[in-house]
């Protein structure tokens, strides 16, 4: 059940994406300045900054590239959240980097956003990357997704060079599971169609940037179930056994009946406790700890669940992988795979096919490259109490680990 939240006051979670230099600092900058949402300390800051930098107006894009080695080398490499509010609602943004080298970075900012902002060089057109940034916003199952033709000031703000990109994104779109699309036209240096329409766009009779994101709907689904995996086992004496988690989905509360995964063992619920402090509910995304009627044999990595739960507890799956990691993704390679709070060791058995993002079309592959995106069948050898990513976004997705640098290589949808 899908339940659409129009009082405006709710919180959006937005992310922006886009190629290197198509202005995605420039453009949450501009949204920034322009909705009050920078300190005079901060503006003069970026005044300074701009100076050195020989230019004469405020370079916005200072705002979110905070790492000092970003802002020497004027791109944005990690993830940059920024909270502003207008009359009309409250917004998180999540600036992510744009070259193709922080992929990883993308997936994170973007993962648990309510909208995607992706931005294209009306001077450049879709790209590789601009394919690749639509493709894993359609993966992750974000609601909207909003492409911006930015640098319109830059092809003297022609009505044909906007329809010819938005054509090829629509064209290009049809091959992905999306459910909204919108194509704007802006130019993030001048502000046209950011915050403000402005008079030079005037053959486009859609809203700003801002209009538009402050009346999108919030999508939020109903749940009757719950998922609670065990974080942690607490046992500060021997007569208090606590199991701590984050729960993320659903509502619990004291006396409900409840089933541990994968052992399928039943128990109620005794107590809640949000911190120190006991409460009779525990409701999505809230870290609590909980304690059961009867003591049972649960441990990290378990998953509590309503008994009513369609999770599969499996040993084998088939899943897209996005592959992040210096060396190819091969046949038969065995990495460590986490999926929600456990960790166990994985074999990749087979890959299935390999994306091509110009094509969309799939190949036959024996590796995947970095930033390669494919299908891939997987084996653990401990069971995981999976759910397909559509259905629960916790329980359908993973990342894999190198074993001998324990650095992050891929991400993975069930």
């Amino acid at each position: 059940m899908i339940r659409h939240l129009n009082n405006n006051s709710d919180l959006l979670r937005f992310a922006t994406a886009g190629s290197v230099d198509d202005g995605k600092s420039t453009l949450i900058g501009r949204l920034l300045f322009e909705s009050g949402g920078i300190y005079q300390d901060q503006l003069e800051s970026m005044r300074k900054s701009s100076e050195k930098r020989g230019r004469a107006d405020i370079d916005l894009s200072l705002l979110t590239d905070g790492l000092s080695s970003e802002r020497e080398q004027g791109i944005t490499i990690d993830v940059a959240y920024r909270y502003f509010s207008t009359e009309k609602r409250r917004f998180i943004i999540a600036d992510v980097p744009g070259h193709e080298q922080y992929t990883r970075n993308m997936v994170t900012g973007a993962s648990t956003a309510d909208a995607i902002l992706i931005l294209v060089d009306a001077t450049k057109g879709m790209t590789t990357q601009s394919k690749r940034h639509l493709y894993l916003s359609s993966l992750l199952q974000i609601p909207h997704i909003i492409v911006l033709i930015n640098k319109m000031d830059a092809v003297a703000y022609e009505e044909g060079a906007f329809k010819r990109i938005q054509e090829s994104i629509e064209k290009f779109s049809q091959s992905l599971s999306i459910g909204d699309i919108q194509c704007i036209p802006i130019s993030a240096l001048r502000g046209d169609m950011v915050v403000k329409r402005g008079d030079r766009m005037l053959w486009h009779r859609g809203p700003s940037v801002l209009e538009y994101l402050e009346q999108l709907p919030v999508l939020r689904k109903g749940q009757s179930s719950f998922r609670f995996p065990v974080q942690l086992v607490l046992r500060p004496d021997s007569k208090f056994r606590g199991y701590a988690g984050r729960l993320e989905e659903g509502v619990i509360q004291e006396g409900d009946e409840v089933m541990v995964l994968p052992s399928k063992k039943k128990a109620r619920i005794r107590e809640i406790f949000s911190g120190l402090q006991r409460s009779r509910f525990g409701k999505q995304g809230e870290s609590i700890t909980l304690t059961l009627e009867k003591e049972l044999d649960v441990g990290r990595g378990d998953v509590i669940v309503s008994p009513h739960d369609t999770s599969v507890i499996s040993h084998s799956f088939n899943a897209r992988v996005c592959w992040m990691g210096d060396e190819p993704l091969q046949k038969g390679a065995r990495y460590i795979l986490k999926h929600e709070t456990k960790t166990v060791q994985a074999t990749m058995e087979e890959i299935q096919y390999r994306l091509n993002l110009d094509s969309s079309k799939h190949e036959q592959a024996d590796e995947l490259h970095l930033n390669e995106i494919g299908s891939v069948s997987i084996k653990t050898h401990e069971p995981l109490v999976i759910r397909e990513f559509s259905s629960n976004k916790s329980a359908g997705s993973f990342i894999i680990i190198d074993k001998a640098t324990n650095a992050t290589v891929g991400a993975g949808i069930i």
